[in-house]
């Protein structure tokens, strides 16, 4: 017997009715598209851009197709409420926090956490508390916060609502969910998992656990990511005992538009469906193409592939191996560098940052071309080392540690620390003023060599991933400046700041 889809169910026989549209959209199935998006698309699927139809349900309100879909997806995965995401994750994150905690409440968060949850924290009016997270310095990468970590700042803060945790991580490593799930309801805290990068984790025993598996009481997942649903699809899954499954419900209804795509909403659909059908077959798929892709970047000489040899370090419980992460410290460049050789032939990555290029493998590179693909991303390097070693060398990241005021995490304090490096380090500043009061505060612009000092009126981030290197409401301090230039240096995107150059910085007005 078919799995059921029933949302792409009604689409599909709302369409073979025939029904004349005197409704929005204004492009009538199909009918008014521009080429040549028109005939890319084609008419049987613009045919299904339907508007809010009895038939098709209405997801702030459902009571039909939309009800079913998600209350399968929640049986699935394993939640008592499911809410499908039109907004992306960011969407549902911002949902996380609105449905977890009331103005001025406080929650304790990674200080590596996606920028995202800056904007959640202005919608909630509520006041982080950041935790830092344990560094692994052979890639440059911040590890997991830990449950000891999470133990003393519940310990230190009792008055903190919720505890937020990203898990994994964007290149795939993931914390110890499960111990930091008994410490924060044992402190009367609910457990909310930025699970992003985590929609098809708890379909195979080789991936680390799930969220929910380990106890959270609500996830955030990218649908679109890792799994079959189509950009910007996400999920909220919610428990009811300690979340006010209502109070989640009357919180997606407000941050969704009122005129969602139902196409959007039929690709959740569609990947629930196949993740129930086969998921653990797509996940041992994608297992299997990473493990091919892994054995041959290995004959690379030099190269440094993350794997589970973090594990049990930096607060590393466990990794999820189809993020095949890439270090090119030791080739002399930067993964920003890479990343672009590897374009020009043709070949596409996850992520670059400072150091590193993240491959990201799924289901779908389970194909014939596979071993096809993976010689050309070898050959494409083999071209780059040989390039490199005959003098060619781009700029790598350079090294802060002889910065006067640099303070790498766990260092205790002490400056000068032999062993920073520059790609992830932050000072471990709390924000002086919180995020909502930033975001309505009078402000004014000045030189980024200029700002130390200053509290930051905006969220400065490189992206991907997409983690703010100074948040608003945070004290700019001469490191975080250096490591700005730095960035701009190796070519990185900046996100967040009114001036995408970084040559200045807004602050809140003296």
């Amino acid at each position: 017997m078919a799995v059921r889809q029933p949302l792409v169910e009604a689409m599909l026989q709302y369409r073979e009715q025939q029904v004349y549209p005197l409704h929005t959209p204004g492009h009538k199935g199909g009918r008014g598209m521009a080429e040549p998006l028109k005939s890319q698309l084609g008419l049987p699927a613009l045919a299904l851009d339907v508007s809010l139809m009895a038939e098709l349900d209405d997801i702030h309100q459902p009571e039909g197709c939309l009800k079913e879909a998600q209350e399968l997806a929640a049986k699935l995965y394993g939640s008592e409420a499911c809410f499908f995401a039109v907004n992306g994750t960011t969407e549902a994150i911002h949902a996380l926090l609105l449905t977890a905690l009331n103005p001025g409440e406080q929650v304790l968060i990674p200080r590596n956490a996606h920028r995202s949850v800056e904007g959640a924290l202005i919608l909630a009016d509520a006041h982080p508390i950041y935790v830092w997270p344990e560094y692994v310095p052979e890639f440059g990468l911040s590890g997991q916060i830990t449950a000891t970590q999470v133990e003393q700042e519940l310990s230190a803060h009792p008055q903190v609502k919720a505890v937020f945790v990203t898990s994994p991580n964007y290149y795939g490593l993931a914390a110890d969910v499960a111990a930091i799930a008994k410490i924060a309801h044992a402190h009367g805290a609910v457990l909310l998992v930025d699970e992003a990068h985590g929609p098809h984790l708890g379909f195979n025993r080789d991936l680390p656990p799930s969220g929910l598996q380990s106890g959270a009481d609500a996830c955030a997942q990218s649908t679109h990511k890792i799994v079959g649903a189509m950009t910007q699809c996400s999920m909220l899954q919610v428990q009811g005992k300690r979340l006010d499954l209502q109070r989640a419900a009357d919180v997606m209804s407000l941050l969704t538009t009122t005129s969602p795509n139902y196409l959007l909403m039929a690709s959740l659909d569609a990947a629930r469906a196949q993740l129930e059908e086969r998921g653990r077959e797509m996940e041992a798929d994608a297992l299997r193409c990473a493990q091919v892709l892994r054995t041959a970047l290995a004959t690379l000489p030099g190269l440094k592939i993350l794997d589970q040899q973090v594990v049990g370090h930096a607060g590393i419980a466990a990794v999820d191996l189809t993020k095949v992460t890439v270090n090119f410290r030791t080739w002399g460049l930067s993964g920003v560098k890479v990343a672009a050789w590897l374009r020009e032939h043709k070949l596409a990555v996850e992520l670059a940052d400072a150091e590193n290029v993240l491959f990201l493998v799924t289901y779908a590179d389970a194909t014939p071309a596979w071993p096809e693909i993976v010689a050309r991303i070898v050959d494409a390097l083999q071209k780059l080392r040989q390039q490199n070693c005959d003098g060619e060398k781009s700029s790598a990241p350079q090294n802060l540690s002889g910065h006067p005021n640099f303070v790498p995490p766990n260092s205790g304090g002490e400056k000068n620390s032999a062993d920073a490096n520059l790609c992830t380090q932050l000072p471990h500043v709390q924000p002086q003023v919180s995020p909502r009061q930033v975001f309505y505060g009078a402000k004014e612009t000045v030189p980024l060599t200029q700002a130390a000092g200053r509290i930051c009126a905006e969220s400065v981030a490189f992206y991907p991933p997409g983690i703010p290197v100074v948040a608003a409401g945070e004290v700019v301090t001469p490191e975080l400046i250096a490591y700005c230039q730095e960035m701009l240096r190796l070519n990185l995107v900046v996100h967040g700041a009114a001036d995408a150059t970084l040559q200045t910085l807004r602050v809140l007005r003296a």
